[in-house]
Order: structure tokens, then C-alpha cells, then sequence
């Protein structure tokens, strides 16, 4: 313990435990200075962003306009969940306020030129993958019959907890998914999710409004209904 008051009158000393203990948050920025890659678990998610668990117990936080590229705030906090492992990068760490400041979507690698690691594929394009590998934790597919390859998380397989079922796809299996990022090694991520979000999006626009007095049911039906005929 660390003495922090002497009352002599009183007869009183004040002691802190905490004070006599290091810092977490000095420990991390000495340990982890602006521009680390780090990376932790979905503690939370909160209305304005993602707290994330780092070494040293401590947490960080990813302001939602640091998640993703392209979309916004909103559509980014929804494309994650509690308990799910993220990559990001250290943006700022101020010790006194005890405040860790992350960054997702710098991490991410965008507009590779074509024959790249990326295959030639850039964010927010929707490609029709192949199934090459069923995981427990998501699905490894690839573009086209030659293209990029790359990974989908269980977490991007659909809007539904039961959607975010890999079992239910299968090797060979074809399908349409976004390009929402790229790892480090510049292999293209992929959501299925995320389609669905913006096609979604795509339909309200389209074919209803707030006002228009359509459920959501049959706006989407109608947009399906024609892209079906076409």
C-alpha cells in the first residue's frame, strides 16, 4: 500500500492500494504505442461503438464511424456481437482518463490492384462465391472458379441467429455475398449479411417508403418478385 495522508491531530493515515499498484493503462501505452495492431473480444456493444477486451485488463473502444468503410455508423455496430474476436489498431491511448482509442476499419485493405492478394475484387462489390471449406467458426470460399479467396464469419452468414449456421451450407454450394474488408494479408472478407442489409436498403428505396403504408414483407416481396422475372 502507498501512504497518501498523515493527520496528525486525528491520528489518522490514510493509505490506497491502488496507488501503490502499476497503471494498466501506462503499461499499455508503453507496451502498445499508437499504431499496434491489437487484438480482443466484443466486451459490449453499445449505440455509439464497441468496447473491446486488450491485454492487461484494460478496454478499448472503437467509435463506430472507426469500424468500416463505406456504410455507415449503424450498419457497422450490427455487422458485430458480444463475444466475437476482432482485429483492430491503436489510435490513441490517454492514460489519465483511462481511455484506449481503437480503429477497425484502418486495418482494412481496399482498391488492390487486380492479380493482387484481393484477386481484383474491392469493397462493397457483391461477387458469387463457392464453398470450399465448412468451419465451425464460418465458411472459406473463393470468387468465381479462379478468384480471390477468403473467409465469411459465422457472425456474416445472415441477419437470424439460425442463419449463422455453417452446417447449413455445403462444399461446392454457390452463392452471393458483399466484400466488406480485407485482412492483413489483403484476402478479401466476406458477408452475406451485409447483402442482405443493403439489399434490404436497395428495396425500401425502391419499391416503399415510410409512408407508403407496405409492410417490409411486401416490399422485399415485390422486389423479389421482380427480380425473379427478370
Amino acid at each position: 500500500m502507498a501512504v497518501l495522508e498523515v493527520d496528525g491531530e486525528k491520528r489518522r493515515i490514510s493509505l490506497g492500494l491502488k496507488q501503490a499498484q502499476s497503471n494498466p493503462w501506462a503499461a499499455f501505452a508503453e507496451t502498445h504505442p499508437i499504431g499496434t495492431e491489437v487484438e480482443g473480444e466484443v466486451k459490449n456493444a453499445t449505440e455509439f461503438g464497441l468496447f473491446i477486451g486488450l491485454d492487461g485488463d484494460v478496454d478499448g473502444m472503437v467509435h463506430m464511424s472507426d469500424i468500416a468503410w463505406g456504410i455507415t455508423g449503424e450498419e457497422a455496430l450490427n455487422l458485430h456481437r458480444k463475444g466475437e474476436s476482432v482485429q483492430a489498431v491503436v489510435l490513441d491511448v490517454d492514460v489519465e482518463k483511462e481511455r484506449i482509442s481503437l480503429g477497425m476499419k484502418q486495418l482494412e485493405r481496399g482498391g488492390v490492384a487486380k492479380g493482387g492478394a484481393s484477386g481484383g475484387v474491392n469493397k462493397n462489390e457483391t461477387v458469387t462465391v463457392t464453398v470450399l471449406e465448412v468451419r465451425d467458426g464460418g465458411l472459406e470460399v473463393q470468387v468465381g472458379e479462379d478468384g480471390a479467396t477468403g473467409f465469411i464469419k459465422r457472425t456474416d452468414l445472415g441477419r437470424d441467429r439460425d442463419e449463422q449456421r455453417p452446417e447449413r451450407f455445403q462444399v461446392g454450394q454457390k452463392f452471393d455475398a458483399m466484400v466488406i474488408g480485407f485482412d492483413r494479408s489483403k484476402k478479401p472478407n466476406f458477408s452475406i449479411k451485409a447483402l442482405q442489409i443493403s439489399e434490404e436498403k436497395q428495396a425500401v428505396a425502391q419499391y416503399g417508403s415510410s409512408d407508403s403504408g407496405a409492410s417490409l414483407g411486401d416490399i422485399l416481396g415485390e422486389a423479389l418478385k421482380l427480380k425473379n422475372d427478370k
